[in-house]
């Protein structure tokens, strides 16, 4: 077997990595069964409401609103967050939000945090940055524990240790938190994360969390989950620091009647068992100071993008990833970004730029079979915007190769077709060539080898031969 690779490599290939998770027939058996589960909770869940279309059709038409006039939003969320007694800071990307939080809590003098599972942390490096000022950073939500401990990284947006079973767990709480008696039933599992996180919900007194929503009329902060670990996390600390992607705003308080249906049944479950709304601070009622940040990170000209803008309606539930033929195969860890599966294929390169060679590999491991479109709660076409976004890498190599005067057979390649299949003589007088070209590699009307530079095409394919005759020469000999 290959050696693992590295953490979030922003230069692996997704072809290159996902070599190796498809080498691990545990790896592949573990995320068959969770995925299938949860597509199935999924259907039955989606099949009771009878307006689920609609609130699909909703949902998007109030994202598309909402990122139309994002500015104005997000000043209104600023106003209503400040006037309910809170903090906003603005961050134009990860280093600027990691300074923000670092300083925040050194003020406090503390040495540990918790935190809830957030995505957007992960995408800013925060746990590393806080370590790197001396503060550990405790995760809470039970699989991002499992994550923590094991030093792995996540696999999936919210199931990030999906791609373990309950044995291999029960090994790794053996190890570290849990005792050598210790069994592999869910419920001793999750008591004796329980045990260890107590203690820490006690008496650390900053805790950090993200952001599903925020309703900019009121400046109230909504966030779902499934443990209660995020609500230990935002009302037992004297600070919270809530850290939300610009694009996580909702305009109205009754938006959220529409998301609060379709996030929870798109994550297979009716509703989710703890749904968390706080506005600002309140005295004698949690935490005594409340900061918010604001996260850019390259939203701005993903925003300026009028195909790819769609990418930010995104509500993070998950049901992309579950049903997805390339991501139930490799998982999440393949994709060398928090943000995996069909959603982070299409994500990633715009916040990471399609000019580092990882996450330009991301459109492209896709089988473009739509399914993705037709699970997403706020109906973003993955499929349109991965399409569009194969188009922005090959213009960057294009580009790049032409200006180190690199020219490679590909370019020349292409030029050729282009010119042929400008015109219809050239077009014809083409396939008459190739016809006659062809006569010597032709088996049973297959060609199954080429030479040169076409090699490549038939090692793993069969093409079928061109026939002795078109389909326009055909119909000329008709009349």
């Amino acid at each position: 077997m290959q050696s693992v690779p590295g953490k979030h490599n922003a230069n692996k290939r997704f072809e290159d990595t996902a070599k190796y998770f498809l080498s691990n027939s545990q790896l592949r058996r573990n995320l068959h069964r969770a995925t299938r589960t949860i597509r199935e909770k999924r259907s039955n869940a989606v099949a009771e409401l009878s307006d689920w279309q609609v609130l699909r059709k909703t949902g998007e038409a109030i994202k598309r609103h909402t990122m139309r006039h994002l500015d104005r939003y997000l000043c209104e969320l600023e106003t209503s967050v400040k006037n309910a007694g809170g903090h906003v800071h603005w961050a134009r990307d990860a280093k600027e939000a990691n300074s923000i939080i670092v300083d925040l809590v050194r003020k406090q003098k503390v040495r540990e945090v918790i935190k809830m599972k957030s995505i957007t942390t992960d995408e800013i490096g925060l746990n590393d940055a806080l370590k790197a000022a001396g503060i550990q950073a405790i995760e809470t939500d039970l699989a991002e524990l499992i994550v923590q401990l094991s030093g792995d990284e996540p696999s999936h947006i919210l199931a990030p240790s999906i791609h373990k079973n309950r044995a291999e767990i029960r090994e790794l709480f053996r190890q570290t938190i849990g005792g050598k008696e210790l069994s592999d039933e869910p419920e001793e599992l999750a008591e004796a994360a329980r045990q260890y996180l107590r203690k820490k919900f006690l008496e650390t007194e900053v805790g950090i969390s993200g952001v599903n929503f925020a309703v900019a009329e009121t400046g109230t902060i909504s966030i779902v989950e499934s443990e209660g670990n995020g609500r230990m996390c935002t009302t037992l600390p004297r600070v919270l620091i809530s850290v939300m992607g610009i694009e996580k705003i909702l305009p109205k308080w009754k938006d959220l009647e529409v998301f609060m249906q379709l996030l929870p049944r798109s994550d297979a479950q009716r509703m989710n068992p703890y749904n968390s709304f706080f506005t600002g601070v309140t005295e004698q009622d949690g935490p005594e100071e409340f900061h918010l940040i604001l996260l850019d990170n390259k939203r701005t000209n993903i925003l300026t993008d009028t195909t790819a803008r769609q990418t930010l309606h995104c509500i993070r539930c998950g049901a992309c990833l579950n049903v997805c033929p390339v991501f139930k195969r490799t998982g999440g860890q393949a994709y060398h970004s928090v943000y995996s599966g069909p959603i982070g294929a299409i994500l990633t390169p715009q916040l990471k730029g399609v000019d580092k060679q990882g996450p330009a590999s991301l459109p492209f491991a896709s089988t473009l079979c739509g399914a993705c479109y037709e699970v997403c709660p706020v109906r973003i076409n993955i499929p349109e915007v991965l399409v569009y976004l194969r188009g922005q890498v090959m213009k960057q190599r294009y580009d790049h190769q032409y200006s180190k005067q690199n020219i490679n057979s590909e370019h020349i390649g292409l030029k050729v077709l282009a010119w042929a299949f400008m015109s219809r003589n050239r077009y014809e007088m083409a396939q008459k060539m190739a016809r006659k070209s062809q006569k010597r590699y032709v088996r049973n009307g297959y060609i199954d080898h080429l030479p040169g530079p076409l090699k490549k095409w038939t090692q793993a394919r069969d093409l079928q031969a061109l026939p002795e005759q078109s389909f326009r020469e055909w119909w000329r000999n008709q009349s």
